[in-house]
């Protein structure tokens, strides 16, 4: 099986994969440094990296800014495809998030018109980032076709919605993304209807956390090596109870990329890829060197042992824990 791994599309806009997801720049897996991340992502515009992922909830507004300030350099906005969410409410006063979710249209306005001003430009694609369920698909997917009309961005996405209001909203505006998590570790849209109404209505899918939030890297070999302030010791996954037992998946990761002289990452990001020429993985990294390991994954071709190696691995594994903690859990497959 033979798949570019290289060059995906989003509308009607070729974009380089793997992409860049923005979150962990705003000291959620632990902390991070604002210099040095303007670092990564001017390497990343450097080496052809440049469909990047952000969203107003991470870090409440910090990473907009912080990918606004590097986009405003020279001619950097011309250079990259730009996407970013709203729908998960956080206060602008404490920037804590308040554990709501809005969808409705006077909230989608004033989130694209604050995002315009973090970001000092307009996005190429906007996400719902969560389903309302208490506001009608009508009216949030209306006001989203009518702000894109009026110019506030190129292109609609949803991220995380389940397969029926995937299609629901569909039938209200045009949906040119499906951004959902999706790793070996996390292969639940094979099995839940996402990816095969992706391909019924022709929607590129974006997978974040294509390593796991790190996790099949191999980099952590217990809980205890999560800083303290790392959000991953809040996910179930990552937990005591469950650490040892989803080492498994990374042992059996590990030991396919060791025989191909690639990396855990490299070989996760490449298979990710390889699942379709519909399938944009968005790692994100703090770190100039892990950025280039996994832009690297691009060149790996995998062979059909390979493949049936890794599909042995990812079928016959069962992660322990959900992926995220319960009230986010919630939130999700509406």
């Amino acid at each position: 099986m033979v798949i570019d791994l290289k060059t995906r599309t989003v509308g009607n806009v070729k974009v380089p994969s793997p992409g860049f997801g923005g979150m962990g720049l705003s000291n959620v897996y632990g902390p991070a440094n604002d210099e040095e991340s303007k670092e990564v992502l001017r390497h990343a515009i450097k080496i052809g990296c440049t469909f990047w992922d952000t969203a107003d909830i991470y870090g409440s507004g910090h990473n907009e800014e912080l990918i606004g300030a590097v986009l405003k350099e020279g001619d950097n906005r011309s250079k990259v495809f730009l996407a970013t969410k709203f729908g998960n409410v956080f206060d602008p006063v404490t920037k804590k998030s308040t554990g709501q979710v809005r969808g409705d249209a006077t909230y989608i306005r004033e989130c694209i018109d604050a995002s315009i001003k973090r970001l000092g430009t307009t996005p190429d694609l906007y996400y719902q980032h969560r389903v309302d369920p208490k506001v009608s698909l009508e009216e949030t997917f209306g006001t989203l076709e009518q702000l894109r009309k009026e110019g506030k961005f190129k292109y609609i996405g949803m991220s995380e919605p389940s397969a029926e209001t995937l299609r629901k909203a569909t039938k209200i505006a045009k949906i040119d993304a499906l951004q959902i998590e999706y790793s070996p570790w996390t292969p639940d849209i094979e099995t839940n209807g996402l990816l095969d109404a992706c391909r019924e209505l022709n929607i590129p899918i974006i997978a974040y956390s294509p390593l796991g939030r790190g996790f099949l890297t191999g980099r952590y070999k217990s809980f205890e090596e999560l800083d303290p302030s790392d959000r991953r010791r809040q996910h179930p996954r990552f937990s005591k109870e469950h650490f040892d037992s989803n080492m498994q998946i990374v042992d059996k990761l590990s030991a396919i990329a060791s025989k191909r002289n690639v990396t855990p990452a490299q070989l996760a990001l490449a298979w990710v890829a390889a699942q379709g020429t519909d399938i944009i993985p968005i790692p994100g990294t703090k770190s100039i060197a892990r950025l280039d390991e996994n832009w690297a994954s691009r060149d790996v071709a995998l062979t059909d042992e390979d493949f049936k190696e890794i599909r042995a691995a990812v079928d016959g594994f069962k992660a322990g824990g959900n992926r995220y903690p319960e009230q986010q859990m919630k939130a999700i497959g509406i």
